[in-house]
């Protein structure tokens, strides 16, 4: 139930270079349908010169710009237990807005987010899962990886491929809000190549993507973002294929598609992953390649924390990889 469709002949060029329009049309899903139809329209109805439009404030992001807020003071004091008073008092707001918006937002209340950041409750939820991991990766040998309802296919370029600097692709790009704040995807007919999570619209992130697919042609495309966003980020996601376009070494590639495999809302170690990959002694390496990640969420690295119990570091911050646990989190 868990194995990765990675598609690739023995040279290690990929086996599908179908238009996602081709495969997307044999899955039947409204999902499928829907970013099919923003492709084409991206295609036909982009002017000469592309508007670029910045994300509007949204409800979900005024909201993660809190819990974020509650969630640093409650990481940077939490040995002292601070009450929800303190904690309201703090960021200006009353208790009650602060405990149905963290509630609402997170599933949980602050006090039980508190005892989320122990080290002695990270490492029994490590103990507790391992036997589901095991289950899950004994399971992925004969199955699709999933994310939440979406079964995953991995397409991974070749070096070949990655030192064209994405020749031949044509790529649309665009920032859009979700629950973590402000998104930055990137798209084309063989999957989501990139997704970044900000503050805010960053241009440094947009000279980079373009600096790493210097020959790919690139189009504005802030509706088809938004779309992205809408069928990304649902609290009840509706079954349907979803494609990613993997740019890394044999090593990296090898780490995200065991990521896939951690099933949502758990929790696995740098430590697991290594053995998983028939790597022990690689956790080091296995968080570089974490940190090399492009896709974030879907690639879930806010899944990895310390065989301590520790947390540990996160591309687009502590802050969100801790709110995409609480995201994922049954209760």
């Amino acid at each position: 139930m868990y194995s990765v469709m990675s598609k690739r002949d023995n040279a290690g060029q990929s086996l599908d270079h179908r238009p996602l329009e081709n495969c997307y049309a044999e899955e039947r899903t409204a999902q499928v349908q829907m970013t099919e139809v923003g492709h084409k329209n991206s295609l036909a109805d982009r002017s000469t010169t592309p508007v670029v439009r910045k994300p509007r404030a949204s409800a979900a992001q005024n909201h993660f710009s809190l819990v974020a807020s509650a969630i640093t003071y409650l990481r940077e004091h939490h040995l002292a237990q601070p009450s929800l008073a303190e904690l309201a008092g703090t960021l200006e707001v009353s208790e009650a807005h602060l405990q149905k918006v963290f509630s609402a937002w997170a599933g949980v209340s602050p006090k039980r987010f508190l005892q989320v950041m122990n080290h002695r409750y990270a490492r029994a939820a490590l103990r507790r899962q391992r036997g589901v991991l095991d289950t899950s990766f004994d399971l992925g040998l004969s199955g699709p990886s999933r994310l939440h309802d979406l079964t995953v296919n991995c397409d991974a370029m070749t070096p070949g491929e990655i030192a064209s600097k994405g020749l031949g692709l044509e790529l649309f790009s665009g920032w859009a809000t979700c629950p973590f704040g402000s998104m930055f995807v990137a798209w084309g007919e063989r999957g989501i190549c990139e997704l970044h999570f900000y503050d805010g619209p960053t241009s440094s992130v947009e000279r980079a993507f373009k600096d790493d697919w210097a020959n790919a042609s690139h189009t504005q495309d802030s509706e088809g973002a938004e779309r992205w966003a809408a069928r990304l980020f649902q609290r009840e996601l509706q079954p349907g294929k979803l494609h990613l376009l993997l740019r890394g070494t044999n090593f990296q590639v090898k780490v995200w598609e065991a990521l896939l495999r951690v099933p949502t809302g758990e929790i696995a170690s740098y430590q697991d992953l290594a053995g998983r990959i028939q790597s022990p002694k690689a956790s080091r390496a296995v968080g570089s390649a974490l940190a090399r990640n492009r896709i974030g969420y879907l690639i879930p690295c806010h899944r990895v924390i310390r065989e301590s119990g520790d947390w540990g570091n996160y591309r687009w911050g502590l802050e969100r990889k801790l709110a995409m646990h609480l995201w994922e989190s049954p209760n």
